[in-house]
């Protein structure tokens, strides 16, 4: 179920609005909903990245377990060709 909402917008950004909804053929209800929509996307996987990076460092202050930038780097660049690496392996 929708419920309505509204939000205050200055003139600029409202005559952005305006301006988009004319070239997009699009309302300014569906370009705004659209970006809503999208910002909060992007702003949920940028808080489960967090959460996963915050997890990874309570983990490595607890076992100490890491690969060294050199070792990531050695892998990511074997990518793709005849000799790509296996994962580093986390030591101490």
């Amino acid at each position: 179920m929708a419920t309505a909402t509204s939000i205050k917008l200055d003139d600029e950004l409202k005559g952005r609005v305006k301006q988009l909804t004319e070239s997009r053929r699009r309302t300014s209800h569906w370009i705004m909903r659209e970006a809503i929509a999208q910002y909060v996307e992007r702003e949920e996987k940028r808080e489960a990245l967090r959460q996963d990076t915050l997890k990874a460092w309570e983990e490595f202050q607890a076992t100490g377990l890491h690969a060294t930038a050199e070792e990531g780097d050695k892998w990511l660049a074997s990518w793709g060709t005849e000799g790509e690496r296996p994962v580093p392996i986390c030591h101490k």
